[in-house]
């Protein structure tokens, strides 16, 4: 074997070789080159064995169990062969062959989890002064670097404009495919916002429609937003955009006890028509394991009525009122007029949108939308850097 088994289909690429390696009664510790100490315990070294008893080498998923491996196992030999490569010989009479990029990228000494920490990515707040990132169509359709380059701007902003796409109805189901396949909901694959007697959604009217994200009442919200502009002669309709991971971290700041309590309380959102009649009940401001803001689910007009305690009930009032009135604020909000060729992408479940109102009778307005799964974006952008 000249290079040791990948457990996945990422490089890893060798920041430091490996200089020295030293079995203990539960683990087995190694030394970098340059002055890093690394402990590994047996049972994930064992666990994380790469070869191809324990990882099927077509999907490189694993095939081992650890509950399989003895919970005493011990390590009766550890040395670094001629490629660098950590080799392992087991109590049980098993071998490992580690890649030291790979062990290096996933080492938890606390050195290493602080590096990988800071490498992850960071949304990048955002307010008025916003310099909205733009691309253009075709570079998108044609060049993979362009298109990491908008999908990167979508992940860390949440907010995009490409400009010159076709007019055609249907035509945005081309660049969407770009990242990955559209999620369908009641409204369809595609969903014309055009103002219709007959609306089923406030948004297929002409009244103004204050921030909010798309689809609340779905345990998942669409974590891409998609409206392109195929006709816009009416008077009004400018776009509104607020950054709501940027609110909310103005308002655990200004007023913690209000974000946590809209952290904490749950909220039921309802989405009823003829046809359907979708619920959830989850909070406005969701975080992720770390404690970070990892979605904002808004959206006053299908909002059913609060249900909390007599003691949080004001509590709670005072908190929406206080997210209500920041998204007004005017050091937060974008406004820009679509035209047409030109479409939005953006993170539903970050960036909070609106429309103001316009006058039908003033011309044609006719824009087309489509949601996508944020993973589907995030899955994209590591297929791409490969």
């Amino acid at each position: 074997m000249n290079i040791a088994a990948l457990a996945d289909y990422r490089r890893y690429p060798l920041i430091s070789p490996l200089s020295a390696v030293q079995v203990l009664p539960d683990r087995v510790q190694v030394h970098w080159a340059d002055g890093r100490l690394s402990p590994f315990h047996h049972q994930w070294l064992r666990d994380n064995c790469p070869c191809p008893e324990c990882v099927y080498s077509v999907t490189r998923e694993q095939v081992l169990e650890i509950v399989d491996v003895a919970e005493d196992l011990g390590c009766h030999g550890a040395h670094i062969d001629s490629q660098g490569c950590l080799c392992l010989e087991w109590s049980d009479g098993h071998r490992s062959r580690f890649d030291p990029g790979w062990l290096r990228a996933h080492a938890y000494d606390e050195q290493s989890r602080e590096e990988r920490r800071a490498h992850k990515a960071h949304s990048q707040l955002w307010d008025s002064s916003l310099q909205l990132p733009v691309f253009e169509y075709q570079a998108l359709m044609d060049d993979p670097a362009a298109l990491l380059q908008w999908l990167l701007a979508l992940r860390d902003t949440g907010l995009t404009q490409v400009r010159g796409a076709p007019t055609e109805p249907g035509s945005l189901a081309l660049i969407a495919r770009r990242i990955s396949f559209i999620r369908e909901s009641n409204f369809g694959v595609l969903f014309n916002v055009q103002s219709k007697a007959d609306a089923d959604s406030n948004a297929y009217t002409a009244f103004n429609l204050p921030l909010h994200s798309d689809l609340p009442t779905r345990e998942l919200q669409p974590g891409l937003q998609f409206l392109h502009c195929l006709v816009n002669d009416a008077v009004g309709g400018e776009s509104i955009f607020v950054d709501g991971f940027a609110i909310a971290d103005a308002l655990r700041r200004e007023d913690p006890e209000a974000f946590l309590t809209l952290c904490e309380t749950p909220v039921e959102f309802r989405n009823k028509d003829r046809h359907s009649d979708y619920r959830c009940l989850a909070p406005i401001i969701a975080l992720d394991a770390l404690g970070r803001v990892a979605e904002i689910r808004m959206a006053n007009f299908l909002r059913g009525p609060f249900d909390t305690s007599v003691e949080q009930m004001p509590r709670l009032y005072h908190a929406y009122r206080r997210f209500i009135a920041m998204t007004r604020e005017t050091r937060f909000r974008v406004i820009r007029r679509l035209d047409p060729g030109q479409l939005w992408c953006f993170d539903n479940r970050r960036t909070l949108h609106a429309r103001n109102a316009f006058d039908p009778s003033s011309g044609a307005r006719h824009f087309q939308g489509c949601y996508i799964d944020r993973d589907e974006l995030l899955s994209r952008i590591l297929v791409l850097q490969r």
